[in-house]
């Protein structure tokens, strides 16, 4: 059979980019140097129009579907798209973040819900450390429990419909919140129901996104989640600084108001994007898997049916699907020893809760309150300047975590965070910063630089691992579970932070730094590297009893030398060849590994042999 034809766009008015220009998974194209020109444009009308796919004219037509490429494969601009939109569910909750440390400041807000000696003075108005624990921390309660039910939501509806209905919840909790007239309980249970849909959100985003993203990218496009929060809480702080001078309730009504725009532009534009593959090969609908797969991976729908990456990676997840449906998939699985699922469980709930425990929060949620008792003067503008800072470097995190793998970037996140923290609680202890303008600065600049490295490690990079740890069959389970101890740390804190910081002061940073080092050392120990792999092979590399997590990043699927090897197969199969030496070893390894599994007369074994000959015996393919 002949190579199959790679299609190249007609181009006219060509603009010549150098590829160095780009960060290597932005190449618009595979070559040293790339031309940018008009057709791009038929490639997003046939992301808008999916009927488009069944015309005569696309059908006869060398539409170019693969706007980038990553290591040599196609990533169509589908799989851009929907890792944006999906990631506005971050974005919902990064706003939600950022607009109350500041709303609690705001002068109506604390006349109408505080306690006050004056009916028409706030500056004799304060909330107590209780009433303002629960107006802040009742949202992740809200959070805890939606993330718990999220898993049930997205398996049932699918991970679309699931965002949809989601995003209706947070807008009814958004509406309580604005008809509160002096009712602070009101106003906090209309933060709770908000809640409930953001934790609900936080359990499907990146478990949409890790399903449904090209292998070769998708670290960078589960983090463009994390990107989306920094970006919220950015927002929310810009809004807030125009707001404040707002006469009346205005100031803080118009900041609520504004986060009603959010879910509905997450709510109608997910049903604009493909369904999750893996979840539509679930429930046995194989043809639209195929179409999800080549619509996120840049191929035309005429060689959908054909194409070997397309193939191979659908057959690899009916293999897998295959060997699930014979166990029975819930809570009670994440916790079973068998097949690592207790450990990945942990795991994942243990980073979750070491991401809150870096101590972030304690900025983003009482920054004004820090900033104002470090003596500065307005510390709206210096909470801009931080959340500058966590969205500028979140970046840099979408590089890192591509490029540098999950284990080191989280390794040394933990040391660098550690180290600032330590500065700033030391700083703050040594002297008043109320009496020492430099040492105020100096706890700024400490904040700021912490923020540097939690923003390109720790930040993005447990929401990658929560969405591409897992086996399909319980991975939006366990998503929940790691989602929820993430919620459920990030309510404890809320809570606790004022009687926390009344009680020790500074000093409180002292217990995030010895955190942070805890972290990086949990990662050392415990978390594989899982860059580079499919969803199907990283469950393969948990399950194999040679891999250590010190020494996960030179593991390759049996067959395969290395990673890079992967890359090289998948390069070969859009060009319709194997790649010389690469096939035959792999063909050979996987005979023996199915030879030994119908030997063995362990009945677990036999099956989670078969798994793995089945879905390698799928990628050698005659051509």
């Amino acid at each position: 059979m002949a190579p199959q034809e790679r299609h190249q766009p007609p181009f006219s008015g060509n603009i010549k980019v150098s590829a160095n220009f780009f960060p290597a998974f932005l190449y618009p194209r595979s070559p040293p140097s790339t031309t940018l020109s008009s057709s791009l444009f038929p490639t997003i009308r046939w992301w808008l129009e999916p009927s488009i796919h069944t015309s005569q004219t696309t059908r006869n037509s060398p539409v170019p579907m693969a706007v980038f490429y990553a290591h040599g494969v196609p990533i169509g601009a589908t799989a851009i798209m929907l890792a944006l939109m999906a990631s506005m569910g971050g974005f919902i909750f990064g706003y939600d973040t950022g607009q109350i440390s500041d709303i609690v400041l705001m002068e109506d807000f604390l006349l109408r819900f505080g306690t006050c000696t004056s009916a028409t003075d706030a500056s004799q108005c304060h909330f107590s450390v209780v009433r303002e624990g629960l107006i802040v921390a009742l949202l992740s309660i809200g959070t805890l429990i939606g993330a718990l039910l999220g898993a049930r939501i997205a398996d049932w509806l699918g991970r679309r419909w699931a965002m949809t209905t989601e995003c209706g919840v947070f807008i009814i909790g958004v509406v309580v919140q604005l008809a509160s007239v002096r009712a602070w309980p009101q106003f906090a249970v209309g933060r709770l129901i908000s809640g409930l849909g953001v934790g609900a959100l936080s359990a499907a985003v990146p478990t949409y996104q890790a399903e449904t993203a090209p292998p070769q990218i998708r670290g960078t496009l589960t983090a463009t989640y994390q990107l989306f929060i920094a970006f919220g809480v950015l927002v929310a702080y810009c809004v807030s600084l125009g707001t404040r001078h707002i006469s009346g309730s205005g100031s803080w009504r118009t900041v609520i108001g504004i986060s009603l725009l959010w879910p509905l532009i997450l709510g109608f534009g997910i049903l604009t994007m493909p369904e999750s593959p893996r979840w539509l090969t679930a429930k046995g609908d194989y043809d639209a898997a195929r179409i999800s797969l080549a619509r996120s991976r840049g191929i035309p729908m005429k060689e959908a049916e054909s194409n070997t990456l397309i193939q191979r990676e659908l057959e690899d997840m009916r293999s897998a699907v295959q060997y699930e449906s014979q166990v029975k998939a819930g809570f009670v699985e994440c916790f079973r020893p068998r097949r690592k699922q207790l450990y990945r469980t942990v795991l994942m709930m243990v980073l979750q809760m070491f991401q809150q425990l870096t101590g972030a929060n304690y900025f983003f949620y009482y920054g004004a309150t820090i900033f104002l008792s470090v003596g500065i003067e307005d510390s709206y503008v210096t909470q801009i300047i931080l959340g500058a800072v966590n969205f500028g470097c979140t970046f840099g995190g979408l590089y890192i975590m591509e490029h540098f793998g999950r284990r080191l970037p989280l390794m040394i996140g933990g040391v660098w965070q550690s180290v600032w923290l330590f500065v700033f609680a030391a700083a703050g202890t040594a002297k008043n910063p109320q009496d020492d303008k430099n040492i105020g600065t100096l706890m700024i600049v400490s904040a700021c630089l912490f923020i540097l490295g939690y923003a390109t490690t720790w930040a993005p990079g447990v929401w990658i691992l929560t969405g591409e740890t897992f086996p399909t069959r319980t991975r939006s389970h366990q998503a929940s579970l790691a989602a929820g101890s993430n919620w459920l740390w990030n309510f404890l804190l809320a809570f606790f932070t004022p009687f926390i910081t009344k009680a020790i002061q500074y000093r409180y940073g002292f217990v995030f730094a010895a955190c942070n080092l805890t972290g990086a050392v949990i990662v050392y120990f415990f978390l594989y590297e899982s860059s580079d792999l499919s969803l199907e092979n990283v469950d393969m590399m948990y399950n194999d009893p040679h891999c250590k997590p010190w020494t996960s990043r030179t593991w390759a699927p049996e067959g395969f030398a290395s990673r890079d090897d992967i890359i090289a197969q998948d390069r070969a199969n859009l060009a319709r060849k194997s790649p010389e030496g690469i096939e035959e070893a792999r063909t050979e390894k996987v005979g023996l590994n199915n030879k030994n599994d119908n030997e063995s007369e362990d009945v677990d074994q036999n099956r989670e042999g078969s798994e793995r000959g089945s879905s390698m015996d799928i990628v050698p393919m005659k051509v």
